[in-house]
């Protein structure tokens, strides 16, 4: 900021401090996005569905169930096991038919765990008795059908019944009790919901599940849960985590994360790329001034120690105005959810913003570590000067 003979050094300087500033906003806003749209739609899919799930290796169903719920319910880490009946069915509305996954709940074991399910959109819960059975409908699924809250439905299975006239798919008549919304735009628009009682009479399970679902204190720990649940039943079963059934999702976005890191950290290296050149400049314009401090008695670690000041403070204004800059957007775009998606594409409405304190830790990191490895060559060159040579015409 001192007046020089050569302005043009001070503009460098300041493009230096502009490019960190600019790289790191930059490595701020995009971590922050993948890292809120990751954990925006892992936390809307887990509050849909299981956290691990038990089924049986042939596909027809386990039996003696209550057992096993007790076995698992034991297992430390475990917060809720509860059974459940699927399949596909087709839904028959008002208006229109669609496909559609009938699941079979206990209503009073998931009510708990499914905040969705406390706060219907409208309606209440299926409830025994009357002349038709309760079902509840995805929010997105019962628009597409025309059907509401007291409206009459009916499911067709592909399993068929046996009548005079031959083989008929299976149907009966519900009464849509309520409407659920649990924000995940793939479930809301596929999934209805009955009483487990219900849906076994319907599918003719009699005292059969498709799977237990299960729920856990802490969604990371899933691997280890499921070797413990392995332990302790049979081997016609097996267990399957979260993490497997959405791999291929997951591994996308932390290698997305992984590739955007590293193309913006370029930004930052180029930046670095200007404050070797103006600390190079700074050299060439402080040739005198340098050789008057080593003739007076400074060393050359001496000299080194300004450059690397010089460098270093160019980095940490950079830095700490790129930090300011970036969590202010994130701020304002979670504040007026700015990044608007594709519900049905992306599986939620906007993109919210959220940076872990390990990637703050990393970008700050690297940048500066970028930063003060850029001084390390003009410094040197600076601290080689002889003063003989810099004062020899003066």
């Amino acid at each position: 900021m001192a007046k020089r003979k050569q302005a043009f050094i001070s503009v460098i300087t300041l493009i230096s401090i502009l490019g960190i500033t600019i790289g790191v906003m930059a490595l701020i806003i995009a971590l922050a996005l993948i890292n809120g749209f990751q954990s925006d739609v892992r936390d809307k899919i887990l509050g849909s569905t299981a956290h691990l799930m038990v089924s049986d290796l042939g596909g027809e169903g386990l039996v003696e169930y209550q057992n096993l719920l007790e076995n698992i319910r034991k297992i430390s880490g475990v917060k809720t096991a509860t059974p459940v009946v699927y399949d596909n069915v087709l839904l028959r509305g008002p208006y229109k038919s669609a496909g559609a996954l009938l699941k079979g709940v206990d209503f009073n074991l998931e009510l708990p765990s499914s905040p969705w399910l406390q706060n219907l959109n409208r309606g209440y819960l299926p409830f025994p008795g009357g002349s038709h059975d309760g079902i509840l409908l995805g929010s997105e699924i019962a628009a597409s059908v025309g059907a509401g809250v007291g409206d009459h439905v009916a499911l067709l299975t592909a399993s068929s019944r046996l009548s005079p006239l031959g083989l008929f798919p299976k149907s009966k008549k519900f009464v849509v009790t309520g409407i659920f919304h649990t924000g995940l735009y793939e479930f809301d628009s596929s999934t209805i919901l009955v009483s487990l009682e219900t849906a076994q009479k319907f599918l003719g399970l009699q005292e059969k599940i498709s799977f237990i679902q299960i729920r856990i204190d802490n969604i990371f720990h899933a691997p280890k849960i499921a070797a413990k649940i392995k332990e302790v039943l049979p081997f016609s079963v097996y267990v399957v985590t979260w993490m497997e059934l959405n791999k291929s999702l997951f591994s996308a976005l932390k290698l997305e994360k992984n590739v955007m890191f590293l193309t913006i950290a370029l930004i930052v290296l180029v930046a670095s790329l200007n404050i070797i050149a103006t600390l190079i400049l700074m050299v060439m314009e402080k040739t005198r001034d340098i050789g008057i401090l080593m003739a007076m008695g400074a060393t050359s670690r001496n000299i080194r120690k300004i450059f690397f000041m010089q460098g270093a403070m160019i980095g940490i204004m950079g830095t700490l105005a790129g930090v300011v800059l970036g969590l202010s957007w994130c701020k304002l775009a979670n504040t007026f959810k700015i990044i608007r998606v594709p519900v049905d594409i992306y599986q939620i409405a906007y993109v919210p913003f959220h940076l872990k304190v390990i990637d703050f830790i990393l970008i700050v990191g690297v940048t500066l570590l970028i930063s003060f490895l850029s001084t390390l060559f003009p410094a040197q060159r600076a601290a080689k000067i002889n003063p003989v040579i810099a004062l020899k015409y003066e």
